[in-house]
């Protein structure tokens, strides 16, 4: 339960203002049919996170657990500084009109999310927990958490949000679970 709770809080926070949070803003504003965009979210974020989960299972099985805690303790550490940079959205991540507003969406999420903070995150939380499920499922809620009302709410939602301090919030949490996973706490504490 822990994995699933720490992943869906800390994707929900990590995704106030990046990429794919202004991309679901533009298809919104752009096709102005929510359903659809939101079942391509979903839809692109379960097996982007899936294989990011897989990967994150995989890492944690080829190294020794003193070698993965380090890893996974500096990974975490440089998530909270990657967290504090601003993203922008690249208007090539939109183009993929003639696909329709799902195939769209689908698309230009699944690459979006390709190398992003929270297909990252994904792939270190399910190292650090060995809980592809648990993980896979709170990093897509966390996600539909930051995007549906994106999708529903448009803009006037997005510039009311105190973007900064949300993303300082999920850097603080990043910080300290890269801390934790250092000093062993995560270990001791069931982290």
């Amino acid at each position: 339960m822990e994995a699933f709770l720490i992943s869906t809080g800390i994707v929900a926070l990590a995704e106030v203002g990046d990429k794919t949070q202004l991309l679901a803003l533009i298809l919104a504003a752009r096709f102005r049919r929510p359903l659809p965009i939101i079942a391509g979210i979903f839809l692109a974020t379960v097996v982007n996170h899936a294989l990011a989960g897989a990967l994150g299972l995989g890492i944690a099985a080829l190294f020794a657990p003193e070698t993965l805690r380090w890893l996974l303790g500096l990974s975490f550490i440089g998530m909270a500084v990657w967290l504090l940079i601003p993203d922008e959205v690249e208007e090539d991540e939109a183009r993929f009109a003639r696909l329709g507003v799902f195939g769209t969406t689908l698309v230009a999420f699944f690459l979006a999310e390709m190398g992003d903070k929270t297909q990252i995150a994904t792939v270190a939380l399910a190292a650090q927990f060995s809980s592809v499920m648990a993980v896979v499922l709170g990093t897509t809620l966390g996600m539909m958490i930051a995007n549906v009302p994106a999708v529903l709410l448009g803009e006037r939602i997005a510039h009311k949000l105190p973007e900064k301090l949300i993303h300082g919030i999920a850097a603080v949490i990043f910080l300290i679970l890269g801390i934790a996973t250092l000093l062993g706490l995560d270990e001791r504490f069931g982290l």
